[in-house]
């Protein structure tokens, strides 16, 4: 089970993960050995994600979806499968949790009136010193 959150946990059966040969460190071992895991995630089909965190999921991340609405998640970082499949299955907790709570909306506010003030004085302070850099007394120009 993949628990993302207490309203969110999504069974192992929904995961199909497939293992190709890596490119990335090992040496000789890259070429004899499948470790890089490839997690592919049916996201608008899935029965455990619930609707509005599915329209969030894939407002966000519909870039990363394929036209079939799957999501592919690769990962060669380790040595060896077990591993990368922990980290493919990693990412796809931290991109859930990123969208389960809904964001909250902002209530617009005014600044106050020591800050309005303030902001006042200091733009006639800046006018003022430029003024004064103008017009200097006793030049003809």
């Amino acid at each position: 089970m993949l628990r993302v959150s207490p309203r969110i946990t999504i069974p192992p059966q929904e995961f199909e993960f497939s293992y190709v040969r890596s490119s990335g460190p090992g040496g000789q071992n890259v070429n004899k050995v499948n470790s890089k895991a490839v997690l592919r995630w049916d996201a608008r089909a899935s029965t455990s994600l619930p609707a509005d965190v599915r329209a969030r999921f894939e407002a966000k991340f519909g870039s990363r979806l394929t036209t079939e609405g799957h999501l592919v998640i690769s990962s060669q970082r380790y040595r060896d499968q077990g591993r990368n499949a922990e980290d493919c299955l990693y990412k796809l907790r931290e991109m859930l949790a990123s969208v389960a709570v809904a964001p909250r909306k902002r209530r617009p506010t005014k600044p106050s009136r020591a800050a309005v003030a303030r902001r006042l004085d200091s733009k006639q302070a800046q006018s003022r010193k430029k003024q004064t850099r103008r017009a200097r007394p006793g030049s003809d120009e």
